[in-house]
């Protein structure tokens, strides 16, 4: 079941409670139930859940798969073996992408491998989706087109955009973000979270890189409140500007 779609406590109580109460077939020693997006589950409906793991422990198991470990309260998560996943290291992600271009008879550049690990920071799923749209559209997969089909800019762009403020070149950097959103189409939100990654290579001191980081979060938040975002993120690259001055 996906617990995501039926999150409520009525379905714990019939249908998860009734398939968990009726007998295996032939010599199967228990049922599963299999639960994933367990994490969208409301607290009542985990309460529920949890009495009914309790109760039907010698005819099922139950599997549960979350996002957040953290939204499963604790009743549940004492009577699980908890195991956790962590993102795929590099050389796995690209034996993954060369296993899939060598079965589908399509090329991919060295650099286009690079920006997949990028964009996927380890999940393999979506270095699949990202991989299919790319082959869909062309047999020479680039790294400009995984870019653009992740709708992400390249690092070093967003970093020129930085240095350009550090220098107080305002009018290059502003410019130039313009550009970035424009050719890759993308929102504020996606601009500020690329930022906040470039910060930390930036060449700058660590007193600066905290100034800049706070500014971040002041800005994506005032975006995910309704504020205008190209001036938002004006306002932080003005600040950038400021933090290379002093």
């Amino acid at each position: 079941m996906n617990a995501s779609d039926e999150r409520g406590i009525d379905v714990i109580r019939n249908k998860v409670k009734d398939f968990a109460r009726t007998r295996s077939i032939g010599d199967v020693p228990f049922k599963i139930i299999y639960l994933d997006e367990c994490d969208a589950l409301t607290r009542e409906a985990q309460q529920a859940l949890r009495r009914t793991m309790e109760n039907f422990t010698q005819t099922t198991r139950f599997i549960l798969s979350a996002n957040y470990s953290s939204k499963i309260i604790d009743p549940i998560q004492s009577r699980c073996a908890i195991f956790r996943f962590k993102p795929l290291a590099k050389e796995d992600i690209f034996r993954l992408i060369d296993n899939i271009v060598g079965q589908e008879g399509v090329r991919i550049d060295p650099g286009a491998k690079e920006a997949l690990y990028v964009i996927s920071q380890g999940d393999c799923r979506r270095v699949e989706n990202i991989l299919q749209s790319a082959a869909s559209m062309e047999k020479h997969i680039t790294e400009e087109e995984v870019f653009s089909l992740a709708s992400m800019a390249r690092p070093k762009e967003v970093k020129e955009v930085l240095e350009f403020a550090l220098k107080n070149k305002f009018v290059d950097a502003r410019n130039k973000l313009l550009n970035i959103m424009l050719d890759y189409g993308l929102s504020g939100i996606d601009v500020i979270k690329q930022i906040q990654s470039e910060i930390i290579s930036l060449d700058i001191s660590g007193k600066q890189r905290m100034i800049l980081m706070e500014k971040c979060g002041e800005v994506e938040f005032r975006m995910s409140e309704g504020s205008d975002e190209f001036l938002q993120l004006e306002s932080f690259l003005a600040h950038v500007a400021l933090v290379g001055m002093q």
